[in-house]
């Protein structure tokens, strides 16, 4: 592993090449979220249909722009997220590692679901204002509108509203779903990648290698979707609201069950699954490869005992 540091900065770089490629996905699992938002199930809109559909309609009233609608929010948010996640992992993990065990090498599945947890956690709630406006972005449609709309410019422009309308308070609405939701994700993404790992090494003699990497991402990627998509769903809606809708992460849940049906918190699976896989994938992929690529760089310009402190 490179330092903490390097880690976190291989973590941003990984994260923002697979967002490029996965961001279409993204927006049409948020407006899929939205559409027919506290209404009854006949009474509801069907305007985006799935992941293919959903790109097809955008695409040809909104064009490429309107598929891409936030990607300046994303990048900084994929930066400080999983720059977090990937970059504060392994040193959390270490440090209760070492303080519970004596082998500081020993893989323990509550200790690694924790750190995964913590990290994410830590990293959603410092992006949290650049989702809400990536999410605002998104949502926004002239020619097929879901849920409230807002007319922002770009993501600066966004916030700049945000705060002048509701404060500091404002740009971090809906902070404590976001929380959740990628605690959720990351509590099972890295455990759950470097668990495929192992046992693709052990048992299929699988070495190490793009293949192994593939392989670990896609299993990890199918997971983290199951697990984080209910209150994804309840974050998207919480972050796109005007006013009071929803009072906190409970009552947007039940409001949501008790008006659409249990199935409504997984509105927009199918996009998403179309996009946490290569997302996944790619991130972690992508990591390995800029995480080797910050160690050559870190050995050239820092000595040895920087190295340890950093």
């Amino acid at each position: 592993m490179a330092t903490t540091l390097g880690a976190f900065i291989a973590g941003g770089i990984a994260a923002c090449g697979a967002v490029t490629a996965t961001h279409p996905f993204e927006t049409v699992k948020i407006r899929m979220q939205l559409q027919g938002e506290l209404q009854e199930k006949g009474l509801q809109p069907r305007l985006y249909r799935g992941p293919i559909h959903g790109v097809s309609v955008i695409v040809r009233n909104e064009g490429i722009g309107g598929i891409y609608r936030g990607i300046g929010a994303a990048y900084i948010y994929q930066m400080i997220l999983n720059g977090c996640r990937l970059g504060f992992y392994e040193p959390i993990r270490g440090t209760i590692t070492t303080a519970i065990f004596d082998d500081a090498k020993t893989q323990s599945l509550g200790v690694n679901i924790f750190s995964g947890a913590t990290s994410g956690i830590l990293g959603a709630a410092a992006g949290s204002p650049f989702f809400l406006v990536k999410t605002r972005l998104q949502s926004f449609s002239p020619f097929a509108p879901v849920g409230t709309q807002h007319a922002y410019k770009n993501a600066v422009d966004g916030m700049r509203q945000i705060y002048k309308g509701e404060g500091i308070k404002g740009l971090y609405r809906g902070v404590g779903a976001a929380m959740v939701r990628t605690g959720f994700g990351s509590s099972v993404q890295l455990p759950t990648y470097f668990f495929a790992k192992r046992r693709l090494v052990k048992h299929l003699g699988m070495e190490e290698g793009p293949a192994l990497h593939l392989a670990s991402s896609t299993a990890s990627g199918f997971v983290v979707c199951c697990v984080m998509h209910p209150p994804d769903t309840i974050m998207s809606r919480m972050y796109n609201q005007n006013g009071n809708l929803y009072k906190g992460v409970f009552d947007c849940l039940g409001k949501t069950v008790k008006t659409e049906g249990l199935l409504a918190i997984y509105k927009g699976f199918l996009p998403h699954l179309a996009r946490i896989l290569p997302h996944t994938i790619l991130t972690l992929s992508l990591a390995e490869q800029t995480n080797k690529l910050m160690r050559k760089f870190e050995d050239k310009i820092l000595p040895a005992n920087i190295k340890d402190q950093v």
